[in-house]
């Protein structure tokens, strides 16, 4: 019986997945890197101290640490988030719902801890997880199944009993291995990925979940 809820936070929660994208070209094209929305490909799944140790590699530049570069990523981030981001349909009428039926609520995301908890707190959604944690507490990040392992133990729920809520391929890769349940939610131009036949359910939004969806599993 599902008895928790794990929620990923960049384009599930929040409508911040494109800036990523700005951000690291914004910083990138700052210190000379020569970094296009091509090279990102290169990329895809690492956490940002990963993607700026392999454009350390593959494309030195001059000047700032690929640690210091990622921390300004960070930051551009953050604050563009807080002016132009937004909570996505449907996150704050689920979360209530499942508060009210009692579900262990967490939050576990590729995002280092400081920008989870700096954006959840700033769009007022902190008092609804009972955890938030992030792949900066595990060795390795999606798609390995570490985050949602940590989640559910700090929540002391089974694997078994949680639920994984997803908008990405490598998010619902991670939390099948981890061999929990898995909703995608994938934007308009993923939501036909023929790779999200894996996951136990699909959505167009939340403003579609259904406590019955999860009740029979």
């Amino acid at each position: 019986m599902i008895n928790t809820v794990l929620f990923d936070m960049d384009g599930l929660l929040l409508d911040t997945e494109p800036l990523w994208g700005v951000s690291m070209l914004r910083v990138a094209h700052k210190h000379k890197i020569p970094i296009t929305p091509e090279r990102f490909k290169e990329t895809t799944g690492l956490r940002i101290y990963e993607v700026t140790d392999h454009w350390a590699v593959h494309y030195p530049w001059e000047g700032k640490s690929s640690k210091e570069v990622a921390d300004e990523i960070l930051d551009d981030i953050i604050a563009s988030s807080r002016q132009s981001a937004s909570v996505l349909r449907g996150v704050e009428d689920l979360l209530v719902l499942l508060r009210k039926h009692k579900y262990k609520i967490g939050l576990a995301s590729s995002s280092p801890k400081h920008m989870i908890d700096a954006l959840v707190d700033h769009f007022g959604l902190t008092k609804y997880f009972d955890r938030i944690t992030s792949a900066d507490a595990v060795e390795l990040g999606k798609p390995h199944p570490a985050v949602f392992l940590h989640c559910a133990m700090e929540l002391g729920a089974k694997p078994t009993e949680c639920l994984v809520l997803e908008d990405s391929v490598n998010g619902m890769i991670a939390g099948k291995a981890a061999r929990m349940k898995v909703i995608v939610v994938p934007d308009e131009f993923h939501f036909d990925d023929p790779r999200f036949a894996l996951a136990d359910a699909k959505l167009r939004s939340l403003e579609d979940f259904d406590l019955g969806m999860i009740r029979k599993w």
